[in-house]
């Protein structure tokens, strides 16, 4: 799998949405290889996109359509600041990746120093977030070629989330999860209470 995440501060989350959805009915049957996206707008008004293909090939192609840069100038349109881009090889898909009925995502982004024994530590606390986090319903973990990761954590609810988080773990899941958190640097977080989804289907 590859993503691609971009993000900057919109002006109407409305309008933003209004023109996602056209794209999904007016360019996504031609997006060869497009798995899906997460998409959502913080409470501050930062619209952030997590994208998925198939292969980087299959993100080229989507990106050279010419409708898809007609399709991308007028939704630049709505951004009142920087647009960022993260293209990302490197993705861990944690408890089948999510789900389109979550009602709260979470996206946290920061440096992770080791990208392998980041990847390694993602896979081995996989069972273990199923086993003490019933509210998370699925992950993914998309790294760019600078180190730069983007995490979008589906939750069932936020009150769940928030219920979860305040759940003491046993010392070693704590001590392992407290370990996985010394890996990552300049960490920050974007509440996405409103989420909305999209995915292929045959």
């Amino acid at each position: 799998m590859y993503m691609q995440i971009f993000q900057g501060p919109i002006r109407d989350a409305d309008a933003a949405r209004a023109l996602m959805d056209r794209w999904l009915t007016d360019l996504e049957s031609g997006a060869e290889g497009w798995l899906g996206g997460t998409f959502g707008v913080t409470d501050d008004g930062m619209f952030v996109a997590a994208v998925r293909f198939e292969s980087e090939e299959a993100a080229r192609r989507n990106s050279e359509r010419p409708e898809q840069g007609e399709w991308w100038r007028e939704m630049e349109q709505h951004f009142t600041g920087p647009v960022t881009f993260h293209d990302c090889r490197d993705v861990i898909v944690l408890l089948g990746g999510g789900s389109d009925d979550a009602g709260f995502v979470q996206v946290i982004q920061g440096q992770v120093t080791d990208p392998d024994r980041a990847r390694a530590f993602a896979e081995q606390t996989s069972e273990l977030m199923a086993q003490y986090r019933p509210d998370v319903i699925g992950a993914t973990i998309a790294i760019d070629e600078d180190g730069f990761f983007t995490q979008t954590i589906a939750f069932t609810s936020e009150d769940a989330a928030r219920d979860g988080e305040r759940k003491e773990m046993p010392a070693d899941v704590a001590s392992m999860m407290a370990e996985g958190m010394a890996m990552l640097t300049d960490v920050h977080y974007l509440d996405v209470h409103h989420p909305w989804f999209a995915s292929h289907h045959e």
